[in-house]
């Protein structure tokens, strides 16, 4: 187990203008954490943007566009395709200002340094899943694994923003907190959902069925047409284990307020969904709704990770005699954790 100290027993040994030194740099670490991973989600989206407009060549080469620092202005393609390297740039600087602040504050806040290091190592590896998707003229396979990557390292800087914040509140734990089965079967099914709309997309089956929920209509080739269904069951089933998860999580992790809340808008972001997936089908996929959806289902994953990563952080009240998914659990209020806020 490994236990967060925080500022309030610090300070007891600090002076003043260096507790104020210390909380700034807490602030500091949790605007560098949050903003990293808003942005990372706004990659994500844009990334999908220059998938469904078929911008991902806009730029022949890499890292410069055509031989040149700046896009094309005037070329619609060009410039999805540099912008987005852009704010690859931009989300590489927060990684690394992440790290380093976290490195420094490393002994206030620990359970920020894996995830910033983590996401430090992700991201040397989806830039160069870029360049290669680029090389090999956005072969399927390379498409894939970068959207693949895209998802685990939103997950890995939601974790880091989600630590920033609880890390110094309370005591942080490393051993499934709350999370429990449920938990982790919601997180891992909610990411095979992710791959199986990657599949659809890539896999050119995204106008297989014009029908929805069932298949009644499609004239498409027969492997396409299981594609999309494989991609409708998995919503199914994945939207059961959101929706138990999620009901969980508001009937029985009452000491985490913010926990309440993302599970409310993560049941309010899949009711959305499913609705934006029948009209996706129906209308047979045009681009703007294709975005849409994704932008949808990331702000899904976005949420099950944030609500995973609460669940891991958090643990029942040690002195309790209810189990830490008994429906009177609260955050950790021991002695010792008392004196630590």
């Amino acid at each position: 187990m490994t236990k967060t100290v925080t500022g309030s027993a610090i300070g007891g040994s600090q002076s003043p203008s260096a507790r104020d030194e210390d909380r700034r740099m807490v602030l500091a670490l949790r605007l560098s954490a949050i903003s990293t991973a808003v942005a990372t989600y706004l990659l994500v989206i844009l990334g999908s943007t220059v998938r469904v407009t078929e911008s991902g060549m806009g730029c022949r080469g890499w890292p410069l566009c055509d031989g040149a620092l700046g896009p094309r202005v005037d070329h619609f393609h060009s410039l999805m395709e540099q912008s987005h390297r852009y704010l690859v740039v931009l989300v590489t600087i927060g990684v690394i200002v992440t790290a380093v602040i976290a490195w420094r504050m490393r002994k206030r806040v620990p359970a920020v340094v894996v995830p910033a290091f983590v996401g430090a190592g992700v991201i040397v590896v989806q830039i160069v899943l870029g360049a290669i998707t680029v090389w090999t003229k956005n072969a399927p396979v390379t498409v894939a694994l970068h959207l693949l990557v895209a998802m685990i390292f939103l997950a890995v800087a939601v974790v880091a923003a989600v630590a920033s914040v609880v890390g110094s509140r309370s005591e942080a734990i490393s051993g499934n907190g709350r999370l429990g089965r449920l938990g982790w079967i919601t997180l891992a099914g909610t990411f095979v959902l992710m791959i199986s709309g990657s599949m659809v997309v890539d896999g050119g089956a995204a106008k297989a069925c014009p029908s929805w929920p069932l298949c009644t209509s499609s004239h498409a080739a027969f492997p396409l047409v299981v594609i999309q269904m494989t991609h409708r069951l998995v919503v199914g089933c994945v939207s059961v284990a959101i929706i138990v998860f999620s009901v969980h999580v508001m009937r029985r992790w009452r000491g985490i307020r913010a926990a309440r809340a993302v599970a409310h808008s993560v049941l309010g972001t899949l009711l959305i969904q499913v609705g934006v997936g029948g009209v996706d089908a129906v209308l047979k996929a045009p681009a703007a709704i294709q975005d849409v959806h994704l932008a949808l289902a990331g702000a899904i994953w976005v949420g099950v990770v944030c609500l995973a990563s609460l669940g891991w952080y958090y643990a029942a009240d040690p002195g309790s005699s209810v189990d830490a998914d008994g429906p009177g659990d609260r955050l950790p209020s021991s002695p010792r954790q008392t004196a630590l806020r």
